[in-house]
């Protein structure tokens, strides 16, 4: 094997499979871990990785055990992490309810504790782990309304990846977020049919972005948080 054992997590979503594509494209070994099967999306096929694990659970630690357990069992260790599973809803404090507030914890910030817990084993003995998460720019900024419980998550994915960067830094890996701004995907452009698409962040730059951090060229970067906003 000439290549690094990639590991990314929401592969079947629009950024997730850009980023398996881009790795994949490096001569990366990539596998996918998603609560999903397939691709959800209309007309998505599956991502070109050399194993998808479907139906997984990252919020339980069993489940996401059992997935890393056949990465390792395939390849025999990880050398890059890529969290990308996550999501978004918009709701406003006023509403009252906190399952909106439960959903973003689980999904934005439990999958990427539990499935890095999961992983750090392996990615300690690498030559040159790399953790990337994918935070948000929205939530380094001021938050908007109805937008809480999402930057709220998406916050402590940045404090997740400035701490663990302290943690890990002198077993040679580095640990970074990109955060980006609003992406150009079929759900964004359904959801804001007037905007100007233009200024988005394409998911394909976003995943080239990502490339560099698990590349050795960014052996001395770890503890960032990098904004890629577009021309926002």
């Amino acid at each position: 094997m000439s290549g690094r054992v990639v590991v990314v997590s929401g592969g079947h979503g629009v950024l997730g499979r850009a980023i398996v594509q881009r790795m994949r494209a490096d001569g990366d070994w990539v596998a996918v871990i998603d609560r999903v099967s397939r691709p959800e999306l209309p007309g998505a096929s599956e991502p070109l990785a050399e194993l998808v694990l479907g139906g997984v659970d990252l919020t339980d630690a069993a489940s996401t055990g059992a997935a890393i357990a056949q990465v390792l069992t395939k390849w025999g260790r990880i050398d890059v992490l890529v969290n990308v599973a996550g999501g978004f809803v918009w709701k406003l404090l006023g509403d009252g309810g906190i399952d909106a507030w439960d959903r973003m914890y689980s999904k934005n910030l439990k999958t990427a504790v539990v499935l890095t817990q999961a992983a750090l084993p392996s990615i300690r003995k690498s030559p040159a782990g790399k953790i990337i998460f994918v935070g948000a720019g929205a939530a380094a900024v001021k938050a908007a309304a109805g937008m809480a419980p999402y930057t709220a998550s998406k916050a402590g994915i940045h404090k997740l990846a400035e701490s663990l960067s302290d943690e890990l830094k002198d077993h040679g890996i580095c640990v970074n977020a990109v955060l980006p701004g609003t992406l150009d995907t079929p759900q964004n452009r359904a959801d804001m049919p007037d905007a100007d698409r233009s200024r988005w962040v394409q998911p394909a730059a976003l995943a080239s972005v990502v490339h560099f951090l698990a590349s050795r060229e960014a052996d001395a970067v770890t503890g960032a948080l990098i904004p890629v906003n577009g021309r926002a």
